[in-house]
């Protein structure tokens, strides 16, 4: 956990990561994507490796690295199609859409990168129902990078995706985490 000011400030900062989090997982519940996108740097990197069971002595093996494979590594340029297509009436993957429900928990504040962007750990849980009967669930970890704008707001540079499970059981993975 990041100790580099005073109790105070970092209670302030905490809220205010807390809260940004919070909203975001909102906006996506609430499918408002173009709201969403909004709250995105131009470089931002949203990646997610895939996860492979490995043994305790290589457990440093356990997710794919960085330009290996994984299955997301967009930048904002992908995300907006991907938002595209979550709007579009014709794709099947979302049609009709499904209901979502993002919770995140255990935010900390981890460290402050030397470009100012602040680094923040959490959990999350994402719930998705679709259909009468299609439901998912998916569990994990992310490392969060925020910028601070000119007007005190934040938006989201980097987000790593890191779930528990290995197997993906769901039909597709068309929803934003």
């Amino acid at each position: 956990m990041y100790t580099g000011m005073s109790p105070g400030d970092l209670m302030l900062l905490q809220f205010e990561v807390e809260q940004f989090l919070y909203t975001e997982a909102r906006l996506l519940d609430d499918r408002r994507y173009a709201e969403w996108i909004n709250l995105l740097t131009d470089d931002i990197h949203y990646w997610m490796p895939i996860r492979r069971t490995t043994v305790s002595s290589q457990t440093d093996m356990e997710f794919t690295e960085i330009g290996g494979m994984a299955l997301f590594d967009d930048n904002l340029d992908f995300l907006k199609l991907r938002v595209a297509k979550l709007q579009a009436s014709n794709a099947w993957a979302e049609e009709p859409p499904s209901r979502t429900r993002h919770t995140v928990t255990n935010v900390q504040i981890l460290d402050i990168d030397d470009n100012g962007r602040i680094i923040v750990g959490c959990n999350f849980q994402l719930y998705r129902s679709r259909l009468e009967c299609d439901e998912d669930c998916w569990i994990g970890s992310r490392k969060d990078w925020l910028q601070r704008d000119a007007d005190g707001s934040f938006r989201l540079a980097g987000r790593h995706i890191f779930l528990d499970q290995t197997t993906i059981l769901s039909q597709n993975m068309s929803n934003l985490f």
